[in-house]
């Protein structure tokens, strides 16, 4: 089973490419016209948890590739992004837009599901703890209306399900898995998903606040029996700036209520070839802090980026789950390293033996580990 974790931590990294970089380095294209880049990216990882990767002072593997293609035609477009690993490749979206007028964008495809803070909810190279259970940065097969005024957004969405089939567990961001997971058989697909984000943007001396609230809604379809459960998240978010710092704080609740349930406090999730088990109802609470400083070849940012999970079910002995990285990120060119120290606690991909989140934990220690990942943008 460890062998197994180990292995999909690369799998993972390779798929958690921190894209903001993305769309700093590969600006947007505006005018008419087809564009196509892409990037590369190599990883180090050192584990304290592990005597292997102790034993070789740490793995030095090939991360990922990604295919993006952007085209525009008057108010119509396409925008899609391909990836490519050691071990799987899969789509993180693929979506035609078309622009109403200067406000009003409608998007179909897969596209970002509008969640939780406006970018990410993290810094880091290894995302925060809501992308582990599906809500940040998730893509998912839909319509999405996006409303964007003296700053104001309001995103609408309606989405049918998830991008691959609920027994695929290669794909890019957590949704719902049917399938076996450590003795437990899931028959759980997501499906008939509405979302409404709301934000504000006031701009102030040295920089900017954005508050915003958002709302997630759907359903839950049996394969086995035939019946639909429930589920649903809500969730106020700030992000701020000033003067080089930025302040990132998340509250948000979630609950999968999911019909004929074999153990209605957990459900299973897949993400990147592997698939786990989190509580099924509970809260999350993000805080992230940063500061940038400019160089004369780009810049350096110094994070802290830290998650906890409550867990909200009947049985007393789940957990709470907890996860901090520390880091810096350095861009210079078309290159962009991110150096971080991560912190574990009963959580999943940052601990030896708790490969879920918000279940009953295993010991009772913080598990550590340090990664550097180099990418080039082209």
């Amino acid at each position: 089973m460890m062998n197994t974790n180990r292995k999909f931590y690369l799998s993972l990294i390779a798929s958690a490419l921190t894209l903001s970089t993305f769309n700093t380095l590969a600006a947007e294209q505006e005018e008419d016209g087809i564009n196509i880049h892409g990037g590369v990216r190599v990883n180090y990882a050192y584990k304290d948890y592990s005597e292997s990767s102790k034993d070789k002072a740490g793995d030095f593997t090939f991360d990922m590739a990604s295919l993006r293609f952007d085209a525009k035609h008057g108010n119509w477009g396409l925008k899609s992004d391909y990836r490519f690993t050691a071990d799987t490749n899969y789509i993180k979206f693929g979506y035609g837009y078309y622009n109403f007028n200067p406000d009003w964008q409608l998007q179909f495809g897969i596209n970002k599901v509008p969640f939780g803070n406006l970018g990410y909810i993290s810094n880091s190279y290894w995302f925060g703890l809501p992308y582990y259970l599906g809500f940040e940065d998730d893509h998912d097969i839909g319509i999405k209306a996006v409303y964007e005024h003296n700053g104001w957004q309001t995103d609408m969405a309606f989405y049918k399900g998830a991008e691959y089939g609920p027994t695929e567990n290669k794909r890019y961001a957590a949704d719902l898995y049917s399938g076996t997971i450590n003795g437990t058989e899931y028959h759980n697909e997501e499906t008939n998903q509405v979302n409404l984000r709301q934000t504000y943007k006031m701009e102030h001396q040295g920089g900017s606040t954005t508050f915003g609230a958002s709302i997630e809604a759907g359903q839950i379809y049996n394969s086995k029996t035939g019946n639909n459960g429930d589920r649903y998240a809500f969730a106020a978010h700030l992000d701020s700036t000033f003067n080089g710092w930025n302040l990132q704080l998340q509250a948000m609740q979630y609950e999968f209520d999911a019909a004929d349930s074999a153990d209605s406090n957990k459900i299973g999730v897949s993400v990147v070839s592997w698939q786990f088990e989190v509580a099924s109802k509970g809260q999350v609470y993000s805080a992230n802090i940063a500061k940038t400083l400019p160089t004369d070849w780009g810049s350096i940012k110094f994070y802290n980026d830290f998650g906890l999970m409550t867990p909200d079910v009947d049985d007393d002995s789940y957990d709470n789950s907890m996860q901090n990285v520390i880091g810096a990120a350095i861009s210079a060119g078309p290159t962009y390293t991110q150096i971080d120290f991560i912190m574990g606690k009963n959580m999943t991909f940052s601990t030896a033996n708790n490969d879920h989140i918000g279940l009953p934990e295993v010991g009772d220690d913080w598990d550590k580990r340090f990664n550097v990942s180099v990418a080039y943008y082209f």
